[in-house]
């Protein structure tokens, strides 16, 4: 059974906040339970109802700000039986963070295969992305990712050593699902969205070592900051794609 959120981890709108349309307060309320762990992971949300009535607002208010939330993921409704704080899982993986497929359109979740993981001083570039001065300390992880047996991405993580207290080799390899449900089980950092840039280049040592292309292949790489609640950068990642056979889709959609 999904454990319930009691409704005591939610007040009333304060009358002073008018000015701002309610929906959004609504919706911030609802972020700030999920981001202090009162809503974990999981949970189901009260009943509309009540939470309405604990918030002190309509339910068509409500539905406004639910909606938005997921709409960004946050939440997740099942018919039936509620809405829930969105887990990080597999489809969640596949549906909103992984973007590469094979050219014929063939689309499946990629083999993760553990390649290195050292504690490091962050350098410029990771630093930069991170809110962080160079040289603070850093986790450093590579993988290789393979789809349909063939190895066509390499990631490499850098994160904060500061968010990241107690990860091991041993705990990130012995992880039970994706690393962003590591994430956000066992850190409490929930990744709500990331910024991507790509570009094109040449492959170099490691990529040739780590991908098994040829010296100075052409080769996309994007460099992905991901963001937990509050635009809070959490990791940066650089993944190399060998774009011979596969390509980097993603789905575009109107604003809302």
């Amino acid at each position: 059974m999904p454990r319930s959120t009691d409704i005591s981890a939610f007040e009333p709108i304060p009358a002073e906040s008018a000015g701002a349309p309610l929906y959004r307060l609504v919706k911030r309320s609802l972020l700030r339970a999920i981001e202090s762990g009162r809503c974990a992971a999981g949970s189901v949300l009260p009943s509309e109802s009540e939470l309405a009535a604990a918030l002190g607002v309509s339910i068509g208010t409500l539905r406004h700000a639910t909606d938005d939330l997921v709409a960004e993921h946050i939440l997740v409704r099942r018919q039936g039986r509620g809405t829930f704080v969105a887990v990080h899982n597999d489809d969640r993986f596949m549906f909103q963070f992984f973007h590469v497929e094979r050219s014929d359109g063939l689309r499946q979740a990629p083999q993760v295969e553990f390649v290195a993981f050292e504690r490091v001083r962050m350098d410029e570039e990771p630093a930069q992305a991170l809110g962080l001065r160079t040289g603070e300390p850093a986790i450093q992880i590579d993988n290789r990712l393979l789809l349909q047996g063939r190895a066509v991405i390499h990631d490499r993580l850098t994160l904060p050593a500061l968010l990241f207290k107690g990860l091991t080799e041993k705990r990130f390899r012995e992880r039970p699902s994706t690393i962003y449900h590591l994430y956000q089980t066992e850190f409490g950092i929930t990744v709500t969205l990331a910024r991507e840039r790509a570009r094109a280049m040449a492959a170099d040592r490691s990529v040739v070592r780590i991908l098994g292309v040829a010296p100075g292949a052409p080769v996309m790489e994007v460099r992905r900051t991901a963001l937990t609640f509050g635009d809070k950068p959490v990791e940066y990642r650089v993944s190399t794609i060998n774009t011979a056979q596969y390509e980097y889709v993603h789905l575009l959609s109107r604003p809302a």
